[in-house]
């Protein structure tokens, strides 16, 4: 049968799934000690969910159906195209059973039919945190959510990140203030920024109905970056007021304070960020490598304060999630991360022949039992060759049962023996006893710049 590979849906080798799952144990950890629990959602929901309100059509969702003989039908249910959509959907169906504020990390498959590019799947994983509350949610977690992404990041190796912050009040209010009636409008035309450019965003705002000098004022405002509360100055000296927005000039200081104060550098007011979606209704993240910064965001998102509602209650909320496999495509193919070794194992046991198996399935035993990661070699063939097979995984000792003099208290039996294959030094060793150092104990993730 010829195999045919689908663009889309990566695969890695054991090397590279090593580092995706240091990458998602950090994540997990850091949500955890932040008093995040873990959830997990269905793969599906109702197509007309998806493509309502917080749903996105141009997300190509990609719809499942029973394959039942010759019967066709419009798929009723699609695979979700990211993790707050099913996410409010399981807020409203046990709300009863959630103790509010609720908070909730979830990391997770989600599926989208877009055009495979670098960075960009079909199938992808996504770690997202959530915080929502009924009625009304309390400003402050706005600041403290970009601050957990912030401590996710310093203990990856990947660099500085920076997470750029605005707040949709600031682009509304200020729209509103120029005589802009269209505010999803235009943040749609601002948010393409980055891919298209100033000069075509201008030419698109006056197409879409505003005058140039409104087009050069949004353009203005979105040019406004700073790593202090100074924007909120440069806001204002652009000589424009409105009440909506002082709330959101009053709400980004707020988590740009927060941010000055538990992770200097981290946080930057970038009042160009507008994120595109229509459901975010406050503060918006996004985030970018620095040095990398034609790559994109890797991590989003903002405060909703409609998505979840029941029609009587409300459940406000503001969620940020990393983009896990988009970050990992980017930094594997450009060889910038690499693992030690292809093996969790540490230790290959070496097999004499086929009858002294038990033997070194023992030596085995004890060593895990201490949490020392080993395996059992395949075949009881020349120590040589064995020591190649451990080599070409990247295991850094081999042990040989039987190889040492005999251990106190043993009579005639002969004691073990363990080398370091990289050095060549080979020990007398107790497999109730030896340990290796700290850093060869699991495979270790490797950075080197592009």
């Amino acid at each position: 049968m010829k195999i045919t590979p689908i663009s889309g849906f990566p695969e890695y080798l054991p090397a590279e799934r090593i580092v995706e799952q240091h990458f998602l144990d950090i994540i997990r950890e850091t949500f955890e000690l932040h008093g995040f629990p873990s959830i997990e959602t269905r793969a599906v929901e109702p197509v007309d969910r998806l493509l309502g309100k917080g749903g996105d059509a141009d997300k190509e969702i990609y719809g499942v159906s029973r394959l039942a003989g010759d019967e066709t039908a419009d798929a009723e249910l699609g695979l979700h195209f990211d993790l707050t959509v099913p996410f409010a959907r399981y807020v409203l169906e046990n709300a009863g059973h959630l103790a509010f504020p609720f908070r909730r990390h979830q990391v997770q498959k989600v599926w989208r039919g877009e055009r495979p590019q670098e960075g960009r799947y079909r199938e992808f994983t996504q770690a997202d945190i959530d915080v929502v509350d009924v009625g009304e949610l309390a400003p402050h977690f706005e600041a403290e959510l970009p601050l957990v992404m912030a401590e996710v990041f310093s203990r990856l190796p990947i660099g500085q990140m920076v997470i750029q912050v605005n707040n949709r009040k600031i682009p509304e209010g200020f729209y509103l203030g120029i005589g802009v009636t269209d505010v999803i409008g235009t943040l749609r035309i601002v948010d393409k920024l980055d891919k298209i450019g100033p000069a075509r965003v201008a030419d698109l705002l006056v197409e879409s109905g505003l005058t140039r000098e409104q087009a050069d004022q949004c353009l203005a405002l979105a040019a406004i970056r700073t790593e202090d509360l100074s924007f909120a100055d440069r806001v204002r000296e652009l000589g424009v007021s409105h009440p909506v927005l002082d709330e959101g000039l009053d709400a980004l200081s707020r988590v740009i304070s927060s941010g000055m104060a538990n992770a200097p550098g981290a946080l930057v007011a970038d009042l160009r960020i507008a994120r595109g979606l229509d459901y975010y209704t406050g503060t918006v993240y996004e985030t970018q490598l620095v040095g990398h910064e034609a790559w994109g965001s890797f991590c989003s998102g903002g405060r909703y304060d409609s998505l979840a509602s029941d029609g009587k209650t409300t459940y406000p909320g503001v969620g940020i999630s990393i983009g896990v496999s988009r970050l990992l495509g980017l930094l594997l193919g450009h060889q910038m991360l690499r693992a030690s070794r292809s093996t969790p194992a540490c230790v290959l046991v070496a097999v004499n022949d086929e009858e002294s198996r038990p033997t070194s399935t023992r030596v085995a035993t004890a060593l895990r039992a201490r949490g020392i990661p080993c395996e059992v070699a395949p075949k009881p063939a020349k120590f040589g060759k064995q020591i190649r097979y451990a080599e070409r995984r990247g295991i850094p000792y081999v042990w040989f049962p039987g190889a040492g003099v005999a251990a106190d208290g043993a009579g005639d039996r002969p004691g073990d023996q363990v080398k370091d294959i990289r050095s060549g030094e080979q020990v007398d060793a107790d497999a109730s006893t030896w340990a290796p150092p700290a850093e060869d104990l699991h495979p270790q993730i490797l950075r080197s710049e592009a």
